[in-house]
């Protein structure tokens, strides 16, 4: 079936059952787990239409991302790992997580990408998240949509 599934992950409560599920299914099928998260490119606070950069700093900021990342990656691959589940972590800061998501799929050789219906943002994906139907609109790669 199902060789090297990748799963975005952004700390959600949905998503996170959506990890819990695609473990479940790696495992079943003897499938490998790509657990990947994406943070937001940097970009400077604004303040009366202007950019402010003395408020923090780019390296701040990635290395604030990364920690975050690296916290919700770790907790996915502590759960595939006592499932039995082999995984590779992959942390990304990029504009668009839906473009990472795609690009890091074709670049891991993942056959499924198994990801939540919708995350962090609330009513603006009501039904499908907006990353996710973007995911949907532009992946070749096969989609496992977890509600």
């Amino acid at each position: 079936m199902f060789r090297r599934i990748l799963v975005p992950t952004d700390g959600s409560e949905l998503s996170n059952k959506a990890v819990t599920a695609a473990i479940a299914l790696a495992r079943e099928s003897r499938a490998s787990i790509v657990a990947l998260n994406v943070q937001a490119e940097y970009r400077p606070p604004v303040v009366a239409e202007v950019p402010v950069g003395d408020i923090y700093s780019r390296e701040e900021y990635e290395a604030g991302a990364t920690k975050v990342a690296q916290k919700l990656l770790a907790d996915v691959a502590d759960r595939a790992k006592s499932a039995s589940v082999e995984v590779k972590s992959v942390a990304q800061l990029a504009p668009n997580p839906w473009e990472a998501i795609i690009r890091v799929a074709r670049e891991e050789g993942c056959d499924l990408i198994f990801m939540a219906s919708h995350g962090r943002r609330g009513v603006v994906g009501l039904l499908l998240g907006s990353e996710t139907q973007k995911v949907l609109t532009h992946c070749k790669v096969p989609v496992l949509v977890y509600r």
